[in-house]
């Protein structure tokens, strides 16, 4: 009996069995090359050190690298774009998209992981490695990054918060009025950011039927003054009661700042905050009740934009770290202060979604939560399905 193995099957079955089927590249349609157009993609790595007659291997991976980031860059904006689209498509969002929105916020969050952990391929060149073709980069930079300026902006990134870079408008390293072009729309346009505050104004809840604000503060109130004010009054000893005390007055003062909207309002002017005060107590009320079937959903997409805003922030201070290690505190290529630049851009004045982030300092415990009403239970156990301009209401959430 043969070997199976050596005849290069399984018993019972022919030699060329597996090889049934039809060959249709030879039918002279577009083929696997020409339809991702590769004679051209991968025939644009031309190496500087080359052209001076010295080639630098590392050169190679330094420029794959980068194409690759502005590769995945293209995406990213392609899927915002999408997603900022859908936000907009009517005055009220048709609530049966989120799953739409979400899946797309998820990919872009994935990309941003690979991208935040790319660096680590390139720290596989060593800083003497980088040394031997640096001077033929001058005086390209990755502050050029059309694509990534225009990703800030889409997204929210205010101007008045960026770095200036040389003491200029990032604007100034382009030098092609498409390139003006494209940046004043990014600014002009609605950002991701102001959709996303566009539609937490109108969650369901904030208006005078349920009210949920009113008796938001009343139990916050409530909870402060039970936890904090109650065990100061009770304490027996002077120090240990003006301590408590001074907790008790922190923790006022802080829901205070958004109890108040002009108060409210101040923060937002100083740029301490991003939403409207409409559209944070509409982030609150989703957060507090993310149980009910018509939240699920948006607190999903509230969390990728929290994701979405951490890895952006992995990215960048991955970046700090990687030119830190490559070139010391050495003036980068494109004229810049190098790494002193980079890392004035870690922190939260380039964090878009900054509001999220601190809903944690404003929750209250769950059996302080205010319940919700035989109607606002059902509302939140509906959505909305916009038909022909008409709203119509089913029991089932969408697939």
């Amino acid at each position: 009996m043969a070997c199976p193995y050596l005849s290069g099957g399984a018993v019972g079955e022919t030699n060329d069995e597996h090889q049934k089927g039809v060959n249709k590249a030879t039918e002279g349609k577009r083929n696997y090359g020409e339809y991702l157009e590769l004679n051209t993609l991968l025939d644009c790595q031309n190496l500087q050190s080359t052209a001076a007659g010295k080639e630098v291997h590392d050169e190679h991976l330094f420029i794959i690298t980068h194409q690759a980031y502005e590769l995945w860059f293209k995406q990213i904006l392609f899927e915002i774009d999408s997603v900022r689209k859908l936000f907009m498509e009517a005055p009220v969002m048709d609530e049966s998209k989120t799953l739409l929105i979400i899946s797309r916020m998820n990919r872009v969050v994935i990309i941003l992981k690979l991208l935040a952990d790319q660096f680590h391929i390139l720290e596989t060149m060593t800083p003497l490695d980088f040394m031997d073709f640096r001077g033929f980069l001058d005086p390209a930079s990755g502050f050029q990054s059309l694509q990534f300026r225009l990703l800030e902006n889409k997204l929210g990134v205010r101007q008045e918060s960026r770095v200036k870079y040389n003491q200029q408008h990032y604007k100034s390293v382009f030098h092609d009025s498409k390139s003006y072009e494209m940046i004043d729309k990014s600014i002009d346009d609605p950002s991701l950011l102001d959709v996303v505050e566009c539609w937490l104004e109108r969650t369901p809840g904030l208006d005078v039927g349920f009210g949920f604000w009113g008796k938001y503060m009343r139990a916050a109130k409530t909870w402060i003054e039970n936890g904090y004010l109650q065990p100061a009054r009770e304490e027996q000893d002077p120090k240990l009661r003006e301590e408590k005390m001074a907790d008790y007055r922190k923790q006022m003062e802080t829901y205070d700042s958004v109890a108040d909207i002009d108060v409210y309002n101040t923060h937002v002017a100083r740029g301490d905050r991003r939403f409207s005060h409409m559209a944070f107590q509409g982030a609150m009320m989703i957060s507090l009740y993310r149980d009910e079937p018509r939240f699920h959903q948006p607190f999903q997409i509230l969390t990728l934009l929290m994701d979405l805003d951490s890895l952006l922030t992995k990215w960048r201070y991955n970046h700090v770290m990687m030119v830190q290690r490559m070139i010391g505190s050495k003036v980068g290529t494109g004229g810049s202060s190098g790494y002193q630049y980079l890392r004035s851009t870690v922190g939260d004045r380039y964090k878009v979604f900054l509001d999220l982030f601190n809903l944690s300092t404003f929750l209250i415990p769950r059996e302080y939560i205010p319940p919700l009403t035989p109607h606002m239970k059902q509302r939140l156990s509906i959505f909305e399905v916009r038909i022909n301009q008409e709203t119509h209401y089913t029991n089932r959430w969408p697939l």
